[in-house]
């Protein structure tokens, strides 16, 4: 299940017993359309082991210039509230899956 993230919520899911995966994204973004599904997919995939969240840049600015978001779509991984990985780009489920796997 995805969860919706905003400058309000973020330091709670970061910082949670879970590792946690955010994407950030904007509606008018073509490549961020084709990720949403692989995203959705892999949230229900790994549902009750990676908290993953969704950050709309344009509704939450703070969090996309404390990450210097300047392209998106942008994935970050997080592991006991550290970024251990980034994905920049519209890229593979296989991609994405790799990634999922090492926060394991």
């Amino acid at each position: 299940m995805e969860v919706q993230i905003t400058n309000e919520n973020f330091a709670s899911l970061k910082n949670g017993q879970l590792p946690f995966v955010i994407d950030f994204w904007a509606t008018w973004c073509g490549p961020c359309r084709m990720l949403a599904p692989i995203i959705a997919e892999l949230a229900k995939e790994y549902d009750g082991k990676i908290v993953v969240g969704k950050c709309d840049v344009e509704e939450n600015e703070d969090l996309a210039q404390e990450f210097a978001i300047r392209n998106i779509p942008t994935v970050l991984f997080f592991k006991g509230g550290e970024i251990v990985d980034k994905v920049v780009g519209a890229v593979s489920k296989a991609k994405l899956d790799e990634k999922f796997q090492a926060l394991l």
